[in-house]
């Protein structure tokens, strides 16, 4: 009888190569676990931002620097081209229009359908390259990847899709480009991990890998 976790159950495999090893004598720990026993030990960038007690060890150890918050937004703009280009050809040909013109007047009618569509195209094309390699085309080209924060491995298919709906929902039916830039726009203050909202919901951290 196999003793491998069933397909789809959230575990990082065991021979991801950029899986944080612990140091020996301890447990991997995560950065979401009150520390056990008495002991106090001292924060990291003035103690857990999710408010569940101080960290047992620093979750970014043996990890590689975090990225640049300029290059994520460089990156989460080339994904929006890319996708973005798609969107438009497969709305082109099922002859959903994001305008109508009528005479002389223009008026916006963004339709359902196309949100829809929009939707599944970035959850998807997110969900499935994040679960593979940790990179989409755009963090790929500019040298960094997502990474699980308590274990330094590539998110598992729920963890990127828990990260992609949190991101790409809000963008494709209600908020578009404020709700992106609300939401990345988060590293550029968040400490100590330069999270977005959407890392936030995942537990991830996006490092560069260059």
């Amino acid at each position: 009888m196999s003793t491998e976790p069933p397909s789809g159950s959230g575990g990082p495999p065991e021979d991801d190569p950029f899986r944080k090893q612990p140091p020996p004598g301890q447990g991997a720990g995560s950065p979401y676990d009150a520390p056990q026993g008495g002991g106090q030990p001292p924060p990291y960038g003035g103690g857990d931002p999710y408010g569940g007690g101080q960290y047992p060890t620093d979750p970014l150890a043996g990890m590689p620097p975090l990225a640049d918050s300029g290059r994520r937004t460089l990156a989460r703009i080339i994904d929006l081209i890319l996708v973005g280009i798609v969107v438009w050809l497969l709305t082109w040909a099922f002859n959903v229009h994001e305008y109508d013109v009528n005479g002389n007047n223009l008026s916006y009618s963004k339709s359902f359908v196309q949100s829809l569509i929009a939707a599944v195209l970035y959850i998807g094309y997110d969900t499935y390259l994040i679960s593979k390699s940790g990179q989409t085309l755009g963090k790929k080209w500019l040298s960094m990847r997502v990474a699980n924060l308590d274990n330094g491995s590539n998110p598992s298919v729920q963890t990127s899709l828990v990260r992609s709906a949190v991101l790409w929902i809000p963008f494709a039916f209600c908020c578009a480009c404020i709700w992106t830039a609300i939401s990345g726009g988060w590293s550029y203050f968040d400490r100590p991990y330069k999270q977005g909202l959407h890392d936030k919901a995942a537990k991830t951290v996006v490092v560069s890998t260059s």
